[in-house]
């Protein structure tokens, strides 16, 4: 197991260096390779050299037996083919047994969205008048206008945002970086923040930092502190919905789309590398249906 925890280590920089993947991928794709290294370590597999076809499927019963979903199933193969592929190329091993698997099926999900009446009810309920409520409000209208994602948005500092054309400067997944315009609602909450909000907040802190949203030391704000903010939004609008910062992303993509944006431009908004991902979001709302239908029938109207 000891030749395990080597590999391990080396992947995590294969993964960090070479891929450019972001910090989610390689939690998750380290956390699948322990999960691997136990199974092996149960079944008396010393050697990577010894995993075929066989041990996998062995390992994929196991998985399933632990009644985990398709899509978790699914990421822990591509982690590991991923890993498979590393050690073929340092010619630690000689084939890749993870290359003849099939990726199950995964459900097929739309994205859940809001609709204008629900976000009008998350921008009324912050106190604008406090640096808290100023910076939710700034981080609400910022996700909102963007739909850039919680791990971009967290990593934000004062330099990423443009006054002067309204643009914010994002590094996204793989560290490719883009440029996403907002509009004036956005711009408002940020100049409050920053003006005045931020100031405060930053008063508290220890030490001095660029990053764009403070908590109430005035340190930076985390991931988990962005869901956090979202959560308490929600609780005082009393939205009976469930709202998650990637659900105003959805938001985002599908407002967008269903006022008529070209799918190739809310692709490159959104960061997406392929178009079938962004397509998930070509669903319309009914009430967007019946404007359309109403509007372009012939027979629709008198």
């Amino acid at each position: 197991m000891n030749n395990f925890r080597n590999y391990w280590q080396s992947f995590k920089e294969y993964l960090q260096i070479e891929k450019n993947a972001s910090p989610y991928t390689v939690k998750y794709y380290l956390n699948d390779l322990e999960l691997f290294f136990d199974f092996l370590a149960s079944e008396a597999v010393n050697d990577l050299r010894e995993v075929d076809e066989r041990v996998v499927r062995i390992f994929l019963n196991a998985m399933y037996n632990r009644k985990l979903s398709r899509r978790s199933v699914s990421r822990k193969i591509s982690a590991l083919r991923t890993f498979f592929k590393f050690l073929e190329r340092e010619e630690i091993v000689i084939g890749n047994p993870f290359t003849l698997i099939r990726l199950p099926k995964t459900e097929s999900h739309i994205p859940g969205f809001l609709y204008a009446e629900e976000l009008e009810k998350l921008f009324e309920v912050n106190d604008l008048t406090d640096p808290l409520g100023q910076r939710d409000q700034a981080i609400l209208e910022l996700l909102y206008a963007t739909g850039m994602r919680v791990s971009e948005c967290q990593q934000l500092v004062l330099d990423n945002i443009d006054f002067t054309i309204g643009t914010v400067f994002v590094i996204g997944k793989g560290r490719k970086e883009r440029y996403i315009p907002y509009g004036k609602f956005a711009e408002i909450a940020l100049e409050t923040y920053i003006q005045d909000g931020r100031q405060l907040l930053l008063a508290k802190a220890k030490q001095q930092t660029n990053a764009l949203f403070l908590n109430h030391r005035g340190s930076p704000l985390t991931d988990r502190g962005i869901r956090d903010v979202l959560n308490r939004v929600v609780k005082k609008a009393a939205l009976t919905v469930n709202v998650h910062p990637h659900k105003l992303r959805h938001t985002f993509a599908t407002h967008l789309l269903n006022e008529g944006a070209d799918l190739r431009s809310v692709q490159e908004l959104l960061g997406h590398e392929n178009l079938s991902t962004t397509q998930i979001y070509t669903h319309v709302t009914k009430d967007h249906l019946r404007r359309v239908y109403m509007k372009s029938h012939p027979r629709a109207n008198d």
